[in-house]
């Protein structure tokens, strides 16, 4: 103790063995300890800086061309951080979800980036994963994420974790510190690509790994069945198994088994077996049991009989059917909830609508969020689970496809006066509850504080001045310190600051868009970043706070010759003219990429062309370029030029520009 003392009274710091002696551990047996873990009620309270933000519709998908639920539920394709996702879904306030999810996700399958900077080669040499996240903040990153999805699942809910060798055994300690080392049920055993290198200096690696925990231990599993290809005929078996086991009276015989041996069946079902004619003695006079004949056998958890991964969407590392099929088929029921927030290529709702279950799923990526919508827009032209030789035929239900934390701004104004207030209330982290101070009607509060919604619909001739700041102070003056929050369109705030001082209490501006004011945020808003090239579509990132859509400022052209067509683009420019260290962003510097559908049926966007910056630009050589040196090339580029396949295109053709940032910019051109 004196020891202590002394450090304490020098300023040192305790070493690091004393943690526990001082303060010991009583809920766990073990834990991951590393730099940057958060304490699970600090995340709940989004004390990590990450907080829920609304949803919002970008297109519906029903009507006479898709089924609708009888109970109004939808089908979801989420564009956005899976954090802001979850923790939405864990807050139960969006209108969209509201009571709908939380609680009742019935399975949860995702197969995040594996933190390694390992790459993936896919059937063309692309490479499936270089995620920027490794060691601690990779662990901590999925932590966070599974420690929501805990929250979000039904109590006979499950969620499976695919991981490989570099961090599932981290991965695996984690899920015990959130779901119980005794919910654990199975490891299962998956392929993964092959890689066949004779240069390699240890075995190349065949599968990985996927964690199933149950959340209670009342958990829905029905056994899956893998179909024969061939029937098994009725056999005899012999009785015994391995490990020393006792004798037992057959067919009015007492027979010991033989040595290290067990009989497999215990005396009673034995005299069951006798009285079924299912129990023989062999010519050896050895006891064995018949096995009725069988097209389909119980699988176990090696499943490395079908493979891990396929490439029918171009999208690197995308799930097989098959996998999906097993796991949702013997984990859910008929219109249950499944969630993936790793969605890429959308294998996980593609297999949960040909069999029947509710979906949501969640990325990052704009690729992801078009190839997602075209793989259910085009559903049944796919395969049969059950026959894959023939075609699933089978339109797809009625969905919606949703963003958060980037958001159209023109929508949000189009919203009614209750759905607006409620949207923007999300936006800001206002608890929507009507109250008077002195008389003066406040919305609700934010934190501690009051919060008032300018009503510009109501007084559309009026502003956020001066004087309607003095006139709310008036009445409330007395009756109040500290601060008051004012949410209000852009263009109705008269002030070019981000708060107006009277009398020492401050009114805040929350304006729409809004403009970031740094003292209100613990943590700076970070804007989502695409990728310039297909080898980063994986990159682990993340979002905090929200953004509004800039539709980038593009100018382009359609040259259409005898044999050829191709599209011309002299400019491509972000409204965002400076990067995060200040540089000045240049043309073309900010293109991410360009997604075609080269046959537009003027309802539908269905891509089927992607064209990443890095496949736009000239090819000089063959080095790996990082996106630094996409960025460079970009620069030099007087203008970019598209060929399409003449053959391939229809009457009209729809072009999706994306910026770095997510922006988009559309157009239609005519052949």
């Amino acid at each position: 103790m004196e020891y202590i003392i002394k450090l304490l009274q020098d300023g040192k710091d305790l070493p690091q063995e004393f943690k526990y002696l001082l303060f010991p551990t009583k809920q766990r047996e073990y834990e991951l300890v590393y730099a940057g873990k958060i304490r699970k009620e600090d995340l709940l309270a989004n004390e990590d800086g990450v907080f829920p933000v609304p949803l919002q519709v970008d297109k519906v998908f029903n009507g006479d061309k898709h089924e609708t639920f009888k109970d109004d539920w939808k089908n979801m394709i989420v564009f956005g951080d899976n954090l802001q996702f979850l923790k939405t879904v864990y807050e139960n306030k969006d209108p969209l979800i509201k009571d709908k999810v939380k609680g009742k996700v019935k399975l949860i399958y995702i197969d995040p980036p594996f933190g390694t900077g390992d790459e993936y080669d896919g059937s063309k040499g692309q490479r499936g994963y270089s995620a920027k996240r490794k060691g601690a903040d990779f662990v901590e990153f999925l932590r966070r994420r599974l420690i929501l999805a805990k929250e979000i699942l039904a109590g006979d809910g499950s969620i499976l974790v695919r991981q490989d060798y570099h961090f599932g055994d981290y991965i695996k300690v984690i899920m015990d510190e959130v779901f119980g080392k005794d919910l654990v049920r199975n490891e299962l055993i998956v392929n993964r690509i092959k890689k066949s290198d004779p240069k390699a200096l240890k075995f190349n690696v065949a599968v990985d790994k996927v964690y199933w925990y149950s959340k209670t231990n009342n958990y829905y599993f029905k056994p899956y069945f893998k179909k024969l290809e061939k029937t098994k005929k009725d056999r005899w078996h012999a009785m015994d198994s391995q490990g020393q086991g006792s004798p037992a009276v057959i067919l009015g015989k007492l027979i010991k088994p033989p040595t290290g041996r067990h009989w497999t069946f215990g005396q009673n079902n034995i005299y069951e077996l006798e009285k079924e004619g299912r129990i023989r003695l062999s010519k050896s006079g050895k006891p064995q049991y018949l096995i009725d004949s069988t097209d389909k056998i119980l699988i176990d958890t090696n499943w490395t009989d079908i493979p891990g991964y396929t490439n029918s969407t171009n999208y690197p590392t995308e799930n097989s059917e098959q996998l999906l099929d097993r796991i949702i088929s013997a984990l859910s029921k008929e219109k249950d909830i499944i969630v993936d927030f790793f969605g890429g290529s959308g294998t996980t709702a593609a297999v949960a609508e040909k069999l029947g279950r509710k979906w949501i799923v969640c990325d990052i990526g704009k690729l992801s969020y078009y190839i997602m919508q075209k793989r259910i827009l085009q559903i049944q032209d796919s395969k049969d689970l059950e026959n894959p030789k023939k075609k699933f035929n089978k339109k797809a239900k009625n969905f919606i496809t949703t963003q958060l934390g980037l958001y159209d701004l023109g929508k949000v104004f189009e919203l009614q006066d209750e759905k607006y207030k409620k949207f923007v209330s999300g936006l800001f982290e206002v608890e929507i509850k009507k109250f008077k101070i002195a008389g003066f009607e406040f919305d609700g509060k934010k934190g501690e504080y009051p919060v008032k919604i300018f009503d510009y619909r109501k007084f559309k001739d009026s502003s956020v001045d001066e004087e309607y700041l003095k006139q709310i102070h008036a009445v409330i003056s007395k009756r109040i310190s500290g601060r008051v929050y004012v949410i209000a369109p852009a263009n109705y705030v008269d002030f070019l600051t981000d708060y107006h001082e009277i009398d020492a209490l401050r009114y805040y501006f929350l304006k729409i868009p809004y403009q970031v004011i740094k003292e209100l945020h613990k943590i700076p808003f970070q804007k989502l970043r695409q990728p310039q090239s297909k080898k980063n579509v994986n990159d682990l990132d993340e979002v905090i706070g929200f953004h509004f859509i800039r539709q980038p400022e593009v100018k382009s052209k359609i040259n259409t010759k005898k044999d050829s067509v191709n599209i011309e683009i002299s400019e491509f420019k972000s409204q965002y003219y400076k990067d995060e260290e200040g540089k000045v962003l240049r043309n073309f510097e900010t293109l991410a990429m360009v997604l075609i559908d080269s046959n537009y049926n003027r309802e539908e966007f269905v891509m089927d062309q992607v064209l990443f910056a890095d496949d736009l630009l000239p090819k000089k050589s063959k080095k790996e370029k990082d996106e630094e040196d996409i960025r460079e090339e970009l620069r030099e580029q007087k203008k970019i030029v598209i060929p399409l396949n003449k053959e391939e295109i229809g009457n009209k053709i729809m072009i999706v520009y994306v910026d770095i940032y997510g922006n988009e910019f559309k157009e239609i051109f005519n052949i």
